[in-house]
């Protein structure tokens, strides 16, 4: 009997490998360093107050007219979408001492981005039930991946409480952000230094960036002819899109125009603190109380980003899938959306790459 597939990390590119293998009847393992499944897909709730649904604090849209496989694969999970909120008109904050001025927005409606009921959380939580659960090992990290001169390949994993074990794999897929696996994953023999130097200089899809959401009861702003855009030069946030559930509950989510280590500096109090008054600005005295501010920096989640992702992107043309050469070759395989150069930083990019991962694999069979 042939050794099991190991993956390692159960966010969208590793989930949908392992459905893709369990779909040709090949024995795969899915080894995941949290205690949740999603990677950078996550989707929370105000505390207490779960009917008034999830708010995305990692990827929140797709577009359909240019991503195939995403939309294809959230039909065949019989998923609900709707279209993202953009009609009314658009802020424009240039600076903190003057009001923000109001724009008329120009918008093909055809153009906006498609959201998924109940958050991108939905489509994780579809996609696993489609895994035996068993397969799935969370809270477990993979410490070193080794070949010996007789070409078997063993996988071993550090448990939460510190148990190591040693498993044994045909193959690894490797669906994590690729400077974890340079800087966290030991190799026997080492990998490529060409290879070394390709995975370090691929920057974390999000890695520098930190996400706020405010919940209201409802989308008051809305009420008053605005889409809830905003695009701003005084912060703290640069862009803010209308967050809102199909119905019912109300929500403005920004990304930030401070940096990562001013942003820990700050901690979140002080940074939660400023968004409100940001919001009041913009959006007047009904913003004052919002139910909760939902924020998530992703800078600060080790199992996300490396100390190398604090900084702004500027390595965008390394984006593409790392070349495998010499002993390794055949032997572990990179998934994940920063190992497709089309739609890296997508969820279509961490779909393909997967399905990508898997057709490697089966013809690594034939």
């Amino acid at each position: 009997m042939q050794e099991p597939v190991i993956i390692v990390g159960a966010g969208l590119s590793g989930l949908r490998a392992a459905s893709l293998l369990m779909e040709q009847g090949i024995a795969c393992k899915v080894i995941e360093a949290r205690n949740r499944i999603g990677g950078r897909v996550l989707s929370a709730s105000v505390r207490n107050q779960e009917s008034l649904g999830r708010f995305d604090l990692g990827p929140t849209w797709f577009w359909p007219q240019y991503e195939p496989n995403i939309s294809d694969f959230v039909k065949k999970l019989g998923l609900e979408t709707f279209v993202q909120q953009n009609d009314g008109d658009l802020l424009v904050e240039r600076f903190q001492r003057k009001p923000p001025e109001r724009c008329k927005m120009q918008e093909n409606v055809h153009e906006r981005g498609v959201r998924i009921t109940g958050g991108m959380q939905s489509l994780i939580d579809a996609l696993a039930k489609t895994i035996p659960s068993s397969i799935i090992e969370l809270e477990t990290r993979v410490k070193k991946i080794c070949l010996n001169p007789a070409g078997k390949l063993t996988v071993e994993v550090e448990k939460a409480e510190g148990e190591r074990q040693q498993l044994s794999a045909a193959n690894v897929i490797l669906a994590l952000p690729p400077r974890l696996v340079a800087n966290h994953i030991e190799f026997s023999p080492d990998l490529p230094a060409e290879l070394m130097v390709d995975i370090t200089e691929k920057p974390t899809w999000m890695g520098s960036q930190a996400k706020a959401v405010a919940v209201y009861n409802r989308p008051f702003w809305r009420e008053s002819g605005l889409s809830g855009l905003v695009l701003s030069s005084a912060g703290p946030l640069q862009e803010i899109y209308d967050a809102s559930p199909i119905d019912g509950a109300g929500a403005l989510f920004g990304f930030f125009g401070i940096n990562s280590e001013v942003r820990h500096q700050m901690g979140q109090e002080k940074i939660t603190e400023l968004v409100t008054n940001q919001l009041i600005k913009l959006f007047g005295s009904e913003a004052e109380n919002p139910l909760e501010i939902l924020y998530k920096d992703w800078s600060n989640d080790s199992e996300t980003a490396v100390v190398e992702d604090s900084s702004p992107f500027k390595n965008y043309l390394s984006y593409g899938e790392p070349q495998v050469i010499g002993v390794w070759e055949e032997k572990i395989i990179f998934a994940g959306t920063e190992t497709n150069a089309q739609f890296s930083g997508h969820l279509e990019g961490a779909l393909q790459s997967a399905e990508t991962a898997v057709d490697k694999i089966m013809a690594l069979r034939k």
